[in-house]
């Protein structure tokens, strides 16, 4: 029986991809965990009653693995995808190594699923999941409607950056009610992160940040070279979640009852909006949901054709670890070549 190996298994993405897994009903003796380097012994939960042993992705066999799912970062999966590809896996990358190689697809379900056939090199990539996140709610109005313009800017957990960044937000805090030093607990972050907006989400390069270029180049790589995005990125002082205030301007007429009704048809959106304190769905609100919710929905009157709306999803669940069990789905159910 051929497994689904995932390989990052000690990070949020690569555990919720575990998660969802378990939650589909996939037997554990049907998925492998990996890291770039395990010791003997350790483990990881998959579902509730059991456990994984963590293998060691250095000299790691694939002869047995149909999809390698690499939640890892761009540098490992380079290193070791095409070892994968060899032994007859199908990829999926998350890292974003192959962003703006045009053999391989980048796909996010329900959106371009007919791009998974063209996996020439074996490989398929995702977004990251801030982008995910935003473009699920926008399909039907992109299809509908066509989309010239983005413009989003996005509150980020810091679940974006790792387990030691969430230590680090934890810890921070800790220190700042017990009236302690943070020299030695600003490491991922080179400002304070507790109590504090950050607006830099990854390195920096030029003006703007890698998350910030990557709105740009994966959104073109999923709807087409035409869309204009501009993207503003923030870390903020949550521990999981992505919450994004997204300006869309239209190439047909579009209002806010159009828009309501056509992300509503989208699965797995939750439209909930209300225009009354607390009629609209925070961070807090969405950890550990399936869903991505859209509140906030309003006239963009600065632009033609124009709306505006907030968007708030489990960054780790919702926006990227279901695309990835969906395209497993998709992947099994086709046996693509």
């Amino acid at each position: 029986m051929k497994k689904i190996a995932v390989i990052g298994v000690e990070e949020g993405l690569g555990r919720e991809v575990l998660n969802l897994l378990s939650e589909a009903n996939i037997p554990l003796r049907n998925v492998l965990a990996l890291e770039p380097r395990s010791v003997l012994g350790n483990i990881v939960s998959y579902g509730e009653d059991d456990d994984l042993d963590v293998l060691s992705l250095e000299g790691f066999d694939f002869k047995d693995v149909e999809i390698a799912v690499f939640a890892t970062s761009a540098e490992v999966c380079k290193k070791y995808v095409s070892k994968a590809v060899s032994a007859g896996a199908k990829v999926i990358d998350c890292s974003g190594a192959f962003v703006g190689d045009d053999e391989i697809p980048m796909v996010v379900h329900g959106i371009n699923d007919d791009r998974l056939p063209g996996m020439k090199k074996g490989i398929v990539s995702v977004p990251s999941a801030e982008v995910t996140q935003m473009l699920i709610p926008l399909q039907n109005i992109a299809k509908i409607c066509g989309i010239r313009r983005i413009i989003v800017s996005t509150y980020t957990s810091v679940a974006s950056y790792g387990r030691e960044a969430m230590d680090e937000l934890f810890n921070q805090t800790r220190k700042i009610f017990m009236n302690d030093t943070l020299v030695d607990d600003q490491k991922v972050f080179h400002k304070q992160i507790a109590f504090n907006v950050v607006p830099q989400v990854g390195d920096f390069i030029g003006e703007e940040t890698s998350y910030e270029w990557a709105f740009n180049a994966e959104t073109k790589q999923v709807l087409g070279g035409e869309v204009k995005v501009h993207a503003n990125c923030a870390v903020i002082p949550a521990f999981i979640g992505s919450a994004q205030y997204i300006n869309v301007e239209c190439d047909k007429e579009v209002d806010v009852d159009i828009a309501r009704k056509l992300i509503k048809e989208v699965k797995d959106v939750i439209v909930f909006d209300k225009q009354v304190d607390s009629g609209y769905v925070t961070l807090h609100d969405v950890q550990g949901e399936n869903g991505i919710y859209v509140s906030r929905l309003r006239q963009d009157s600065s632009v033609e054709n124009g709306i505006s709306l907030w968007c708030a999803a489990d960054n780790l669940r919702a926006a990227g670890a279901r695309n990835i069990i969906n395209i497993i789905h998709s992947l099994q159910k086709n046996k693509l070549n």
